[in-house]
């Protein structure tokens, strides 16, 4: 298994994409649904990330949003078949590493409340609830974490 950054306009990561957003609003009101659209995910400041298979399929992806003030984890989606089996969590060390690496110093998100594997992730790997940030509102179906990176070391 291994991770790049890539373009999100690809087939199979159309597809990861597509069911995350059906599974979403089986879950949730569309007003509760804040998802970026495939044009947001290629914008300069989003980190892509997709995990792929030794064979080369798309085993799941993930974004980071970058700010100026902080870092957003978007559209975290691992493949059925390979929940559990640590996509995830490369996912995540991977967008963690290359956030950090461009000056980020701090990771947000935004998840639902049903979504109960995807908190215990994140809280396991030290994301701790905060309030609403940025546009987004306290919404009853939002769980907003987020996570201190630390400051980047200078040469």
């Amino acid at each position: 298994m291994f991770v790049t950054i890539e373009s999100p306009d690809q087939p199979e990561v159309i597809a990861l994409i597509a069911a995350l957003d059906a599974y979403q609003h089986s879950l949730y009101p569309a007003e509760s649904v804040y998802a970026l659209d495939l044009d947001a995910l290629a914008q300069p400041n989003v980190l892509f990330a997709v995990a792929r298979e030794s064979g080369g399929a798309a085993a799941g992806c993930a974004a980071v949003v970058l700010t100026p003030a902080y870092g957003e984890l978007k559209r975290m989606v691992v493949t059925p078949a390979l929940r559990g089996k640590g996509v995830a969590r490369l996912l995540l060390d991977f967008l963690e590493a290359a956030a950090h690496a461009r000056g980020c110093e701090r990771l947000t998100l935004e998840t639902g409340t049903r979504q109960q594997a995807a908190l215990a992730l994140y809280q396991r790997y030290g994301y701790a609830r905060c309030g609403p940030y940025g546009d987004y509102p306290d919404d009853p179906y939002s769980v907003f974490m987020q996570k201190t990176l630390g400051k980047r070391a200078t040469m």
